[in-house]
């Protein structure tokens, strides 16, 4: 089904943009990972919407209400299930989107589709907001691999029409001075120069009632070699799967991307040395996978995010009912640039990707329990 994903993991995402609340549900992940939801909750504040003058004005607290499948901070071998209460909704904004449609939008062919049954308030079950579940699960999937010695992040590579890069994450091995300043910054980059033009032209596009878009790397480091699969289930596959399924990404690339369409062989390929004992490339353009197969190296690749189709400006659209040209100024709140926001949702949607890989190759190792009578002390309050 459509709002569903993965292998070994099952994950659901159910709700719409204004419904009383949005969720998930996460069945599959083995019992005994430690889940801390005060740092859950530090990771769902990096998408939750109303943070910052780049994002909407739309305020949501996105704090998690587990309903299923989390005992004293551990799994418990139970699907998880998890709901957010929307709280701060405008409906009345988009009433006149049944009729006439968003350019850029979902609203055209979901009425076609759905037959004008479907949600139109926020966007209904095609919002950005339903990124917030999916970032409940993938935390806990961030989580889970950690404790593997996984690690993900990602930042902002490139923004705007006119294009703004920030430092590439490094694509050989974990740099916690990277890591450290995407979380320092006012938007997600490594280099604070580069964040603070971002700032500057997404305001600037606010300014100007219209939005921009923008490239989000994202690198996982420390997955090791031989997971995943050729053809259909490859590693790149799983990745792209659900990165496609966040609204408003247009493409994905893995490595040096389409990049590598313009090297040669000899120049594209990465050669193999021993070192410290150990097979490792020297070079990364494969960003870490060959043949759908992780190579041991840090899995590399990118999401290009389109400008937010909702602006403020006056467009050209047509009358549905009437069946006529019409013209349409969008109201409600809106993100002048989504990028931002869609960082951590990058990071959940890679690591929900290597967490199923994992499962489904038996690699993914949970830590013995505690002794006898530490269990029953901890479960029956001892």
């Amino acid at each position: 089904m459509a709002s569903i994903y993965g292998n070994v993991l099952h994950l659901g995402i159910f709700g719409q943009s204004h419904s009383n609340a949005i969720g998930c549900t996460l069945d599959g992940i083995p019992a005994g990972i430690p889940v801390d939801e005060q740092e859950l909750q530090r990771f769902l504040d990096r998408r939750a919407p109303g943070r910052s003058d780049t994002a909407t004005t739309r305020r949501e607290a996105d704090c998690p209400e587990f309903l299923s499948g989390i005992t004293d901070g551990h799994t418990n071998g139970a699907p998880i299930a998890a709901i957010i209460r929307n709280t701060n909704t405008r409906s009345q904004d988009y009433a006149e989107l049944r009729r006439v449609p968003r350019p850029g939008h979902a609203d055209y062919p979901a009425r076609i589709k759905y037959r004008n049954y479907h949600d139109v308030a926020g966007g209904g079950h095609f919002s950005g907001r339903l990124t917030a579940p999916l970032c409940i699960a993938g935390g806990i999937a961030l989580q889970a691999l950690a404790t593997q010695g996984v690690r993900v992040a990602a930042h902002i590579a490139n923004l705007g029409p006119e294009g703004i890069p920030d430092e590439p994450l490094n694509p050989m091995d974990l740099d916690e001075g990277q890591l450290a300043s995407i979380l320092a910054h006012e938007l997600p980059c490594i280099d604070a120069g580069a964040a603070a033009r971002m700032h500057e032209a997404i305001l600037a596009a606010k300014n100007n009632l219209d939005s921009v878009g923008g490239v989000v790397e994202c690198v996982a480091y420390g997955m090791p070699a031989g997971i995943g699969d050729p053809m259909f289930d490859g590693i790149e596959n799983r990745i792209a799967r659900i990165a496609f399924g966040i609204p408003a990404v247009k493409g994905v690339d893995f490595g040096a991307g389409f990049a590598a369409a313009y090297l040669h062989g000899s120049e594209d390929n990465d050669p193999y040395r021993i070192v410290d004992g150990a097979v490792r490339p020297l070079t990364n353009r494969a960003g870490g996978i060959l043949g759908g197969i992780t190579t041991g190296m840090p899995i590399v690749w990118q999401m290009a995010v389109k400008p937010t189709a909702s602006i403020g400006r006056t467009q050209q659209s047509v009358d549905l009912d009437d069946y006529e040209d019409a013209e349409l100024k969008v109201r409600g709140r809106h993100d002048p640039c989504i990028v931002p926001r869609a960082v951590p949702v990058a990071e959940a949607a890679c690591a929900l990707a290597l967490l199923d890989a994992l499962l489904e190759d038996a690699a993914f190792k949970v830590a013995p329990p505690p002794e006898k009578a530490d269990r029953n002390e901890r479960f029956m309050g001892a």
